[in-house]
């Protein structure tokens, strides 16, 4: 059921004097003051470097550069985690806003808060600070919906990470089946993964000092997100900060990065850190228990409101929800109640994203991952020193292995439940491997040094179920035979190989194929000259290349082939699954295939015999809708799910016959850690979101082409470089 209400006017046209009711002078001269102890200079690319007398004071101007560049992002991301999109954006994300609410607990972020180290609170509050203090000095910008922030939504998204909500496996129907709304418009399910979908992730890679030309270690990191997920920006205060690297919006701290000693990378796992248990409820009278063991455990219930956005008005869904010993009912499947144990917010893990950001090498870096909060990520790291370090996964629980936690399992007995967290030491990790080279693209760990990477068989498999890819084959290539890298050998040789390892599979298989057609057949001859190209193809991609186009526009369609996981633990094994469906087609099907993606590109282009670059584009709208009509750019570059190592993920509009990249590579950095340090960057586009500004495409051609910038990671160097110096608040 829902509630109607109409939008308050003074939301709407009067946000400012809103705002203002919120503040009082005391906190205006407080912001000032720390502004005048902030200074931003932003380089000749347009990156922020942000100096503080504290490290307060540097998260107070990150955050104000931050709304400056993007505050729509900031807001946003911030009503991702208070569960409150379907305020802007409608009806669609009521769903995904419960299970937000289910979740992330906002009493429990505010305990944290108030009971948080004082150097943590100082922290928590300069954040919020920066970001109220833009909306004071702009009036102008209107907030959707937070027309003031708090200090404890920094207690919130306690992770950078693009995957940091773990849901054990929930469905869009297992939550309707339990929290029931009204069924007239659909919802979005961003839980469900399927193979038309180009996977976002990262790789990560790092070498020894052996196999670099200077003797140093190099850090390659290359986060694979929606597009403009982070930001690029540098933290330096008095208190020994001096971090640089990528920026979740609306947090506070480099999730992915270095300083002058050490950096890190992280990727996405399929770590098992979140698991559903069916319940067992019984009614008593009006009460509801759950059984566990020989005890009945009351069920704990909590009215949770989510309103949405209608046309002119704000309506509500309200729902009656869950909560057992496990933690959150999340839905029910098969009539029964499954809960979720979790641990996707804390304090610890906040803790933890702010202190490695100023570790001095792999010893202090491993104190700091011994807090064990990281409930999303790998980690590969590599320090100054010559150490390179590899961790899958951070916080694990231990469980009984006669359960398979793949599935929901049975929570009425406590032999099921978690059994405390594995030491830093037991998690499958390599420190220093003889092969001289770590690799990980979401992908199994049991590659990630070759051979010197761990065993599968002495881990449970929940610690590390995630298969292989395409992208990781051939980064486990190019890193072993790799020799004398360099920063800019990194880059080019390894990071922006176009090699498309899934055609590998896909290719020879068709050529089969296409050899035993009849010579009477008529697609033998139609199909010859696309054959022969294919036959002819290097498997790299090409802006120039038509060979490039068949072979991607035939891979998305031969991908949707692959039948759909049957457990959590087997969705990434992307090399299997590929090797398997293809070894199941008929003789026919993937030359009908190949005559229909024909087909489909002489129907948008004239001609099938089109270049990958004409049909591949990057274009950044303001408005955030592609057009054919407009300019754009060729790109030559591809999906990772075809194993392309710099991704560039592309989909097709409906008012639009081209593909326009939307994810992939975004914010990518190679470091050297030498006696200083010596890094470059690329950016997706540009540094700025203003379509006026010079820096909104100055980086594009670059980011295309693999020319990645030097980063001015000292302050002599930015000197030399600036564009503008101001305090936060100067106009």
């Amino acid at each position: 059921m829902f509630i109607k209400m109409k939008l308050f006017l003074l939301v709407i046209f009067f946000p400012y004097t809103s705002f203002c009711q919120h503040i009082s002078q005391k906190e205006i001269e407080r912001w000032k003051q720390e502004a005048q102890r902030v200074n931003i200079i932003r380089d000749s690319w347009g990156v922020p470097h942000i100096y503080g007398k504290t490290d307060a004071d540097a998260v107070f101007g990150l955050l104000y550069s931050e709304c400056e560049e993007n505050f729509k992002k900031v807001e946003e991301n911030n009503l991702e985690m208070l569960g409150r999109l379907a305020e802007v954006y409608g009806r669609q994300q009521v769903y995904n806003d419960l299970q937000m609410r289910l979740i992330y607990d906002t009493v429990k972020a505010i305990s944290d808060y108030k009971n948080s180290p004082a150097w943590l609170h100082k922290l928590c509050d300069a954040a919020t600070d920066g970001v109220n203090y833009y909306l004071y000095k702009h009036p102008e910008v209107e907030p959707a919906v937070l027309q003031y922030f708090q200090p404890w939504y920094t207690l919130l998204r306690t992770n950078g990470s693009i995957s940091a909500t773990q849901n054990g496996g929930i469905t869009l129907h297992d939550m309707k089946e339990l929290y029931p709304a009204d069924n007239t418009v659909s919802y979005l399910d961003k839980n469900i993964r399927t193979n038309d979908q180009d996977p976002t992730g990262s790789n990560g890679f790092a070498v020894s000092p052996f196999k670099t030309l200077s003797g140093n270690a190099i850090l390659y990191i290359n986060p694979h997100v929606t597009f403009y997920y982070r930001t690029e920006v540098q933290m330096v205060s008095d208190e020994g900060l001096d971090t640089y690297g990528a920026v979740t919006w609306g947090t506070f701290f480099v999730f992915q990065g270095f300083n002058q000693y050490c950096g890190w990378m992280h990727t996405s796992g399929e770590t098992d850190v979140a698991d559903l248990f069916k319940e067992t409820v019984i009614k008593k009278g009006n009460s509801l228990f759950t059984k566990y063991d020989d005890k009945l455990i009351a069920v704990k219930t909590r009215q949770v409101v989510i309103a949405y956005k209608k046309d002119n008005e704000i309506r509500q869904e309200k729902f009656t929800t869950y909560y057992t010993i496990h933690g959150p009912v999340m839905g029910s499947r098969n009539g029964q109640w499954l809960s979720l144990r979790e641990n996707n917010r804390s304090m610890k893990a906040l803790i933890q994203s702010w202190l490695r950001t100023k570790t001095k090498g792999f010893a202090d870096f491993k104190k700091v991952m011994d807090l064990r909060s990281n409930t999303s990520d790998n980690t590969v790291f590599a320090d100054n020193k010559g150490n390179i370090a590899y961790w899958h996964g951070n916080y694990i629980p231990r469980r009984n292995k006669k359960f398979d936690y793949s599935q929901p399992v049975d929570g009425s007995t406590s032999s099921s439940d978690w059994k405390g967290i594995y030491a830093l030491d037991s998690i499958v990790r390599v420190y220093n491997p003889a092969t001289g080279f770590i690799q990980n693209c979401n992908s199994t760990p049991f590659t990630v040094s070759g051979k010197s990477s761990p065993r599968k068989e002495d881990y449970p498999l929940y610690m590390a179920p995630d298969g292989e890819n395409f992208r990781a084959l051939n980064a486990l290539s190019l890193l072993s035979d790799a020799s004398d890298i360099t920063i800019d050998k990194m880059i080019h040789n390894i990071g922006y190989n176009h090699h498309l390892a899934a055609f590998d599979v896909i290719i020879p298989a068709l050529l089969k194929d296409y050899d035993e057609l009849s010579a009477s057949d008529t697609l033998k001859t139609k199909l010859q000259p696309a054959i022969d190209l294919l036959r002819a193809w290097d498997k790299n991609s090409s802006d120039t290349s038509v060979a490039t186009t068949i072979a991607i526009e035939l891979g998305y369609r031969i991908v949707q082939k692959i039948p759909a996981p049957v457990s959590r633990f087997n969705r990434t094994d992307a090399v299997g699954q590929l090797r398997q469906t293809m070894s199941t087609l008929s003789p026919q099907e993937i030359i009908i295939v190949l005559d229909l993606t024909l087909k489909d590109l002489a129907t948008r282009f004239n001609t099938w015999k089109i270049a990958w670059g004409r049909v591949n584009r990057y274009q950044r709208p303001a408005d955030g809708i592609f057009d054919d009509a407009k300019p754009s750019l060729p790109v030559g570059l591809a999906s990772s799910l075809f194993g392309s190592i710099p991704s560039f993920a592309s989909s097709r509009f409906t008012n639009t016959d081209r593909r326009y990249g939307v994810a992939g590579n975004s914010f990518v950095a190679c470091v050297e850690f030498g006696k200083k340090i010596k890094a470059k960057s690329i950016v997706t586009g540009g540094q700025s979101f203003d379509p006026s500004s010079k820096h909104y495409t100055n980086q594009a051609q670059m980011f295309i082409d693999g020319n990645f910038k030097d980063i001015f990671f000292y302050k002599e160097d930015v000197l030399k470089h600036v564009e503008r110096t101001y305090h936060p608040g100067d106009f």
